[in-house]
């Protein structure tokens, strides 16, 4: 039998964060725990019906029964454009500035393999979603971590990178509605982050998949609304938050038409595109603001009573936590004592509720545990309730 051997870039990866919470999720369960799982960014509301039933239709059509373009159906890119422009006021070119994903995280994991090169630096924020940086690595960059923090507004300060690292740096990563912190971004962070990107080449790429997700009727704004951004950067956009569908798989790319092409040329050589009864699915998605707003605002005021729900539980126990303006996070400081993972299995073990670990989106998340939104109401409220007991 030969040996088996990983490659150096497998061995060198961290764990990855959720792979490692699913392990103790299981071993919960196992022993009984009537678990109540607020750690993974899933919604647990279904997808709207007129989507599911766009889908109904669209998979007995026998054209969509072969192989998809890697960039998607026009049809499907036209749809998101129109939805940028109706949502944001940015007009884009359906062929050139837009691109279907396999969901959002496919293209950010994807994006680095187009522009990077081995030893190029990629500015990634932390704590921040994982795959910022695991694609950097993957493609053989250097990440360099941008810490986020509250006295900075949950924002990267510019001024703390070095200039040999803003010399070597090819890609920065932005995430606004921000996981895990539910920070938003204003539009003078966004423009400090456009000159900064045209004074040393960066492109931008800007994960957006929790723009929809706002409360209190205050709508977070797109990169791409400020000047200068077309000319540096692209935007992500996901159907998985907006619309739950996170199991299906769709989102898109927008932006810059050269970096659009430069991860096209990466997806056409390893995927064959998304399923086109799916990419009917999601047109009538972005159009569900036009056909069924009502939808929409269900799912939001769904969270937004989670929210309530959840930050009135944690702070009436002496636990700090913001309260977020859009996503479904609440981002909580650990009590004092306490680790962000010895906290995190301490409320695992004796309240059956679990939570993710701040340290694990990167070190300066320590002190911090992220709870999600993905349980009724009813069960929000008990785990608040349980935590109570155990602080």
């Amino acid at each position: 039998m030969i040996k088996i051997e990983l490659a150096d870039r497998i061995k060198h990866l961290p764990p990855y964060l959720f792979a490692r919470i699913d392990a103790l999720k299981a071993e919960a369960r196992g022993k009984g725990v009537d678990l109540i799982d607020l750690s993974i960014g899933d919604p647990d509301i279904p997808t709207p019906a007129h989507i599911v039933d766009a889908m109904r239709a669209a998979v007995e059509k026998p054209e969509h029964h072969r192989y998809p373009s890697y960039e998607g159906m026009l049809s499907f890119r036209e749809a998101a454009a129109a939805w940028v422009k109706r949502r944001f006021g940015v007009t884009l070119d359906a062929k050139t500035e837009t691109l279907s994903l396999i969901g959002s995280k496919e293209g950010i994991g994807h994006i680095p393999l187009a522009f990077v090169n081995p030893g190029d630096v990629v500015l990634c924020p932390s704590p921040g979603y994982p795959v910022y940086a695991v694609g950097t690595l993957f493609a053989g960059g250097i990440p360099h971590l941008m810490p986020l923090t509250s006295e900075n507004g949950w924002f990267p300060d510019f001024s703390a990178i070095p200039q040999d690292v803003l010399k070597k740096a090819k890609l920065m990563f932005l995430n606004y509605p921000n996981n895990p912190t539910s920070a938003d971004c204003t539009a003078d962070a966004f423009k400090e982050a456009v000159a900064l990107a045209q004074k040393y080449g960066i492109i931008i790429c800007h994960d957006a998949a929790y723009s929809e997700l706002y409360f209190d009727a205050r709508r977070p704004m797109s990169f791409l609304e400020v000047d200068g951004a077309m000319d540096v950067g692209i935007e992500f956009h996901s159907m998985s938050k907006t619309y739950n569908m996170t199991g299906w798989r769709i989102g898109f790319a927008a932006g810059n038409k050269a970096v659009i092409a430069g991860l096209g040329k990466i997806k056409t050589n390893v995927d064959s595109g998304v399923f086109q009864a799916v990419q009917e699915a999601a047109i009538a998605a972005m159009q569900t603001d036009l056909t069924n707003p009502a939808a929409l605002s269900a799912i939001r005021d769904t969270f937004q009573t989670r929210r309530d729900a959840l930050y009135k539980g944690l702070t009436s126990v002496g636990l700090s936590a913001n309260l977020p303006r859009a996503t479904f996070y609440l981002w909580t400081k650990v009590p004092s004592g306490y680790t962000s993972e010895k906290f995190s299995i301490h409320l695992l073990d004796k309240a059956g509720v679990m939570g993710t670990p701040g340290n694990g989106f990167g070190d300066p998340g320590e002190g911090y545990i992220r709870f999600a939104l993905t349980a009724p109401v009813g069960r929000i409220k008990e785990a608040a309730e349980r935590i109570g007991k155990v602080v």
